[in-house]
């Protein structure tokens, strides 16, 4: 929110600078964003009127002016504008002035003729872009004034950034409540005196829905001259609260709003007269908004109609059929209080945003309406002119005003400090509260426009606000500190990032909600989790798997011509947690775990010239995932399996005793063509829990004793996987004594025979060592005979010659 501090303090002018108010206003929680000046520096820039002028000797575009800038002597000045002319006043800067920029005004020639200042445009002030010519002041602006005085161009403009709940301080008097509460200086309070009633004509209005809206009133005035102008000081302050200027009753109508907060609308009588119903929205209707948009309302939208035709979206726009135009001559004018409710979401479902909708879905003061409206009619009369009706006012169905209580004795154990009841008493009393004490107890009845008053803390929160933050002293715990010692064999998200960071993986961050294509075809989910309000219409359901985002990170940069992508995310997905209920499958909730998912596409490693270039394989990602993995690495297995994502023939789940954690390999080559890529990406996707924990490494004695190698070659059935020779091996050295030398496995070929193409060679080499004496021959041929032996016997393995 936007506003300048001169029009803040008409309202309340406290004893403090820009700087110390706008920090009490941040430490009083209404964040103060920016202080920026109302106009750039310059100096000695005055009100002038030009005299005389007369075209240049010597220049067709340029005119000599004779003008006076109040010292009692003309001053020569040479002047190019297009609007330069006899008997208007302009911004002039004398010799010695310095402007935006730092440019400083001297005496000069210009063709031959001399030149004692210049006369100004608004964008050499840095006042606006408009550079067609100079800029002409009211014809009653005092000759010599200076020009920062008489625009008010020392002013400050403020910029708040409010919390949702203080909607009452969405205009400048509610800012100015707050002020005067936090300095306790006097609130001068705007004219709410009654205009004249000259006419009786009305208009009648039926309220159809209490719970859309609770009160309406409104007048009729005719006469108004919708073409005059709006004042200078009101569009200024219009424009320095970002609102550009369009037409007086406009101008007005946007002017009370940030004036006062009170959001209300001006009807072109002739679309009106015959009556106004006020009633939620029904199926097919549609309207035409102030912005040009063409919108088709729904059923729990609020609408102003007449003769059943909609006018307007209730507390949000007006429509364009209704409103007012430079021809106007009679108006309706119209506030309301609308239910927060009727109005939370329904101009972000249609995809813009308005001021009046901002402030009535956060709760606009309900009991003001008419006051608000007479000041709103007074301005009206006094600029556009007109007569006035009378003021009709229905009152449907106001919201409760329940007391809350909030306990002294409570009050100091939360902040801490020893509060007196008549400190309290007097914060309440600044803040313009109701209240009753009684046993300590202070019950407080919310006023009209404060609708974030409902709970004790609130009201505590109120008391530590005025009473402020600083003077809240800073007290360390009284309760003694455990220091906890971090558990050795967990490993967080910080720690699993960082290992895949380490492994030239780059981490992304993609939405949880995607397309329900990926859904059903890439992840195999044929009931996704559908989003009652998806921020766009392609991404409607959540997420089971990284991956399909992961591909579409891949396919942004190949798109961009990169040739080399590795990627990884940490972030939920979103599964359906069903359970049996009576028989009967129910939905109990929504199960999110965390995942973590790698894709590698491209060159294996970046083009250089100490390796050859080529494509990543499932090895690479691979030996990847087992670092991940840790020392957990040594009890995961990789068993073939399908994946709707992953070809079926190079891809496998990911088991961790006996339960799949997750899934590793290449994408399947039906969705290359869905992605544009050429190449298979290698993907892996593991769940976190699973692998946040690792096996403590303990130190154990190198052993003093040689190492032996061994190598072991043996045929087996083609369909028999080195997992499972693997896990033979592993259970002979567990359980067979000869066999416990055994200190490492590594399958280190394979081969088959072109002719038999039923068995496939494994050349398996062992690591055998002994801690306490060096291995014999025969020793070592027992172990090799304990394992040749196991596998003849699980897999009918023979030994290769």
């Amino acid at each position: 929110m936007l506003f300048s501090e001169s029009w803040l303090r008409r309202f309340v002018n406290p004893k403090l600078g820009t700087e110390e108010l706008g920090h009490q206003l941040t430490m009083a929680g209404l964040e103060v964003e920016e202080i920026q000046a109302a106009a750039p520096a310059f100096e000695n820039v005055v009100v002038g009127f030009i005299a005389e002028i007369a075209p240049h000797p010597d220049a067709d575009r340029l005119r000599v002016c004779q003008v006076d800038d109040g010292s009692g002597k003309l001053l020569q000045i040479v002047c190019g504008a297009p609007n330069a002319a006899q008997g208007i006043k302009i911004p002039v800067a004398r010799v010695g002035a310095t402007l935006p920029g730092g440019m400083k005004i001297g005496p000069v020639k210009m063709r031959g003729v001399e030149s004692a200042g210049m006369l100004c445009s608004g964008r050499e002030l840095g006042l606006s872009q408009d550079h067609d010519g100079l800029l002409v002041l009211d014809t009653d602006a005092p000759v010599g004034q200076s020009l920062r005085e008489l625009l008010d161009l020392d002013d400050q403009i403020i910029e708040l950034k409010l919390t949702p709940n203080r909607a009452d301080c969405l205009s400048v008097l509610g800012v100015a409540r707050e002020v005067a509460a936090l300095t306790g200086e006097p609130l001068t309070l705007p004219d709410f005196t009654p205009v004249p009633v000259t006419i009786e004509d009305r208009v009648s209005v039926t309220v159809k829905d209490a719970d859309l809206c609770g009160r309406f009133a409104g007048r009729v005035i005719r006469g108004v001259n919708a073409r005059a102008k709006t004042p200078d000081w009101m569009k200024t302050r219009l424009e320095r609260s970002g609102q550009r200027s369009i037409s007086a009753l406009v101008d007005i109508s946007n002017y009370v709003m940030l004036e006062l907060g009170r959001p209300t609308h001006v009807f072109d009588l002739q679309h009106v007269q015959s009556g106004l119903e006020v009633r939620w929205a029904r199926k097919g209707e549609q309207l035409e908004l102030l912005s040009g948009l063409n919108v088709e309302l729904d059923t729990d939208v609020g609408v102003i109609a007449v003769n059943d035709v909609v006018q307007s979206m209730a507390g949000i726009m007006g429509g364009e059929q209704s409103a007012v135009t430079l021809d106007t001559t009679d108006v309706y004018l119209e506030g309301a209080f609308w239910w927060p409710e009727a109005i939370m979401g329904r101009a972000r479902r249609y995809k813009f945003s308005s001021d009046a909708s901002h402030r009535f879905e956060r709760g606009v003061d309900f009991d003001s309406i008419t006051q608000h409206l007479e000041r709103t009619t007074a301005l009206i009369l006094e600029i556009c002119g007109g007569q006035a009706g009378p003021l009709d006012d229905q009152i449907v169905a106001l919201p409760e005003r329940k007391p809350v209580a909030m306990r002294l004795e409570r009050c100091r154990r939360v902040l801490g400090i020893a509060l007196e009841q008549d400190q309290v008493e007097s914060i309440f009393t600044r803040l313009g509260l109701s209240f009753s004490v009684a046993d300590g107890v202070f019950t407080v009845t919310p006023p009209s426009y404060r609708f974030d008053l409902t709970i004790e803390e609130d009201l505590i929160e109120e008391v530590a606000r005025i009473y402020g933050f600083e003077n809240i002293p800073d007290l360390p715990p009284v309760a003694a500190a455990h220091m906890r010692v971090p558990e050795e064999a967990l490993r967080g998200p910080h720690a699993l990032r960082a290992v895949m960071a380490g492994q030239d993986y780059q981490e992304v961050i993609n939405f949880s909600f995607v397309q329900e294509s990926w859904e059903k075809g890439i992840n195999g989910q044929a009931d996704p989790i559908r989003l009652l309000n998806p921020i766009a219409s392609q991404l409607a359901v959540m997420r089971t798997s990284l991956i399909p985002g992961l591909l579409a990170n891949i396919e942004h940069n190949a798109n961009r011509r990169q040739s080399r992508v590795r990627v990884f995310e940490f972030g939920r997905v979103f599964l359906r947690d069903a359970s049996q209920e009576n028989g009967a499958l129910t939905v109990a909730g929504i199960h999110q775990p965390n995942r973590i998912a790698a894709a590698a596409w491209g060159s294996v490693v970046s083009e250089q010239w100490g390796q050859a270039d080529r494509p990543v394989d499932f090895f690479d990602v691979k030996r990847d995932l087992e670092t991940l993995l840790g020392q957990r690495a040594a009890h995961v297995r990789f068993e073939p399996e399908v994946h709707p994502a992953l070809h079926p023939g190079r891809s496998a789940s990911v088991k961790l005793e006996g339960k799949t954690i997750g899934w590793i390999g290449e994408v399947h080559p039906q969705w290359l063509g869905e992605f544009g890529l050429n190449q298979a990406p290698v993907v892996f996707e593991v769940d976190v829990e699973a692998i946040s924990r690792d096996d403590v490494v303990h130190a154990q004695e190198i052993s003093k004793q040689p190492v032996v190698q061994r190598d072991l070659a043996v045929w087996v059935n083609k369909d028999v996987s080195y997992q499972a020779v693997l896990d033979t091996l592993n259970q002979v050295r567990r359980s067979v004594a000869s066999a416990a030398i055994v200190k490492d496995i590594q399958l280190f070929d394979v081969w088959r025979d072109k002719n038999d193409a039923s068995e496939k060679s494994l050349a398996i080499r062992f690591w055998l060592q002994d801690s306490a004496s060096t291995l014999d021959d025969e020793r070592v041929e027992q172990c090799l005979e304990a394992l040749l032996a196991a596998l003849v016997s699980a897999h009918g393995a023979r030994a290769r010659a």
